[in-house]
C-alpha cells in the first residue's frame, strides 16, 4: 500500500511538473504557430534571475520572481519583433531562429558563471507533510497547487479577457481575426511573452527542487516538445493528460527499472505517437511532421 501510495502522489507531482514546463510551449504553438525552441533557455535564464535577486540585489524572494517573470516576458515579446517576424511564416527559419536564440541565451549564461551545480533556490516554504508512510515536502506539494491553479487561470484568462479571446480567435482562424481588426503580429508576440512568462513561472516553482544548470535548457525543451506533441500541440487538456501518462510512466520506470532511462520512456513515446498519430491524441494541425 505504502508503494502505490509513494507511486501515486511522486507520479502526480512528475506530471505537474511536465504540465508547467509544457503549457508556455503549447499555448504559443497553439496561437501563433511559432515553435519556441529557447523556451528551455528562457526557463533557466528566469531562475538565474530570480537567483540574482536573492543573493545579489538583495529584493526578496516574491520581488524576485515577479521580476523574472517580467523581464522574460519582455524578452519573449522583444524576440518576436527582433527576429521572428523576420522570418515569419518560414517553418524552418523560425525553429533556426529560436534554437540559435536559446544558444546565445545558454552561453552568456555560462559566461557570467552559470554552469555545474554551484547555484540553487530555496523552497518556497520548508517542511513536509507524511501521509500513510509517505513523505512529501511543502514544495512539492506547491508545485502540485500551482499547476492546478494554472490551468484555471488560464481557462478564465482565455475565456473572459479581451487578450484572451483575442487569442483563442487567431488560434481559430487567423484570416477572419485579422478581417475583425485583431493584429496579428501583436497577438503573435503576446502569445510569445506569455509563453516566456509560464517558462519563467515553472522555473520559479520547480528549480527548488531540482537544480539551476545551463544545461538543463535542452532538457527542459525536450520535456515541453515531448508533452505538447503528445497531448497536441495548443491544446491544454492534450498538455495534461500527456503529462500525465509521461509523468506517471517516469516514475514507474525510475522505481522498478532505472532513474536513468526516464528521457527514453518519454522519447519512445513521442516516436510511437509520430508513427501513429502525428497531430498528438488531441491535436488537429497535420502539419506537424512538418514543422516539428
Amino acid at each position: 500500500m505504502e508503494v502505490l501510495l509513494n507511486f501515486l502522489i511522486y507520479g502526480l507531482v512528475q506530471s505537474a511538473f511536465l504540465s508547467l514546463v509544457a503549457i508556455g510551449f503549447s499555448l504559443t504553438y497553439g496561437i501563433s504557430r511559432l515553435p519556441n525552441f529557447a523556451h528551455g533557455a528562457l526557463y533557466i535564464l528566469a531562475g538565474f534571475l530570480i537567483w540574482n535577486g536573492l543573493n545579489v540585489w538583495k529584493i526578496g524572494y516574491l520581488p524576485s520572481v515577479i521580476l523574472a517573470i517580467v523581464l522574460t516576458a519582455l524578452i519573449g515579446y522583444s524576440l518576436y519583433y527582433g527576429i521572428i517576424i523576420r522570418v515569419r511564416g518560414m517553418e524552418v527559419s523560425e525553429v533556426i531562429a529560436t534554437f540559435a536564440f536559446s544558444f546565445v541565451i545558454v552561453e552568456l549564461l555560462r559566461y557570467f558563471g552559470l554552469f555545474g551545480l554551484s547555484y540553487t533556490l530555496p523552497p518556497f516554504l520548508r517542511g513536509s507533510l507524511e501521509f500513510a508512510g509517505v513523505v512529501l515536502d511543502y514544495q512539492r506539494l506547491i508545485v502540485i497547487i500551482s499547476t492546478v491553479a494554472l490551468v484555471a487561470f488560464l481557462y478564465f484568462f482565455t475565456h473572459y479577457t479581451k487578450i484572451g479571446l483575442a487569442f483563442r480567435a487567431i488560434a481559430q482562424d487567423e484570416q477572419v481575426a485579422m478581417m475583425l481588426g485583431i493584429d496579428s503580429d501583436k497577438v503573435a508576440a503576446l502569445s510569445l511573452a506569455f509563453g516566456s512568462a509560464l517558462a519563467a513561472l515553472a522555473a520559479a516553482i520547480w528549480i527548488p527542487v531540482s537544480q539551476l544548470a545551463s544545461e538543463s535548457a535542452l532538457e527542459i525543451l525536450l520535456y515541453a516538445l515531448v508533452v505538447s506533441i503528445l497531448g497536441g500541440l495548443g491544446s491544454v487538456t492534450g498538455v495534461i493528460v500527456a503529462s500525465l501518462i509521461i509523468g506517471y510512466a517516469q516514475v514507474f520506470t525510475a522505481s522498478f527499472i532505472a532513474p536513468h532511462y526516464q528521457m527514453i520512456v518519454a522519447l519512445v513515446a513521442i516516436i510511437i505517437l509520430l508513427l501513429t498519430k502525428p497531430s498528438g491524441i488531441f491535436g488537429k494541425q497535420k502539419e506537424l511532421e512538418e514543422r516539428v
